[in-house]
């Protein structure tokens, strides 16, 4: 008795699949896959962080800047990762300080009084991952915000600190766990 099939490469087809299933079966939970929403790509043998305080060195010292950059970046870590935070060293540990806390003129008008300034945070970050220490790093970071000269900088300090604290947050997470 020979089979028959309407459609002859449907046949084959269902045959192949049925051979290639259980290859993929045996293949798949041996890989290991490290996947996340966020962009961040941590190794599954990473489990737990650490963040320690960054000290403010900067020349200009703001009250708070420390503890705000601090605590931004361990909200960033939580938010976007699973990993366990602890008061130790973790598997990843990141510590830093703030080197740069700064306002200049940029651009001059025509009156030689200054028309725009430049503010700008600049921070140097160790990041140790004892799972992969290739990963590692120890970096500058600096991001600013240009603000018009008719504003004194106590008038936009403080939304402008923020603004760049999250960009700064932003690249120093990027570096260590976006690894596009």
């Amino acid at each position: 008795m020979a089979l028959t099939c309407n459609n002859e490469g449907v046949f084959s087809r269902k045959i192949v699949l049925a051979c290639l299933l259980p290859v993929f079966i045996i293949i798949i939970p041996g890989c290991k896959v490290s996947y996340s929403f966020t962009g961040a790509s941590i190794s599954p043998d990473v489990k737990t962080i650490s963040i320690q305080y960054f000290q403010n060195r900067a020349s200009l010292v703001q009250p708070g800047l420390s503890q705000n950059i601090t605590d931004a970046l361990i909200d960033k870590c939580k938010a976007q990762t699973n990993l366990g935070f602890i008061n130790g060293i973790g598997d990843v540990n990141f510590e830093g300080e703030i080197t740069d806390y700064n306002t200049r003129p940029l651009t001059v008008a025509a009156d030689a009084q200054a028309a725009t300034n430049r503010f700008t945070i600049s921070v140097k970050v160790k990041f140790t991952n004892a799972i992969n220490p290739e990963l590692s790093f120890d970096q500058s970071f600096s991001r600013y915000e240009d603000y018009d000269s008719n504003l004194d900088l106590s008038q936009v300090e403080k939304d402008l600190s923020l603004k760049i604290i999250d960009l700064l947050v932003e690249d120093i997470f990027n570096k260590a766990f976006v690894n596009w």
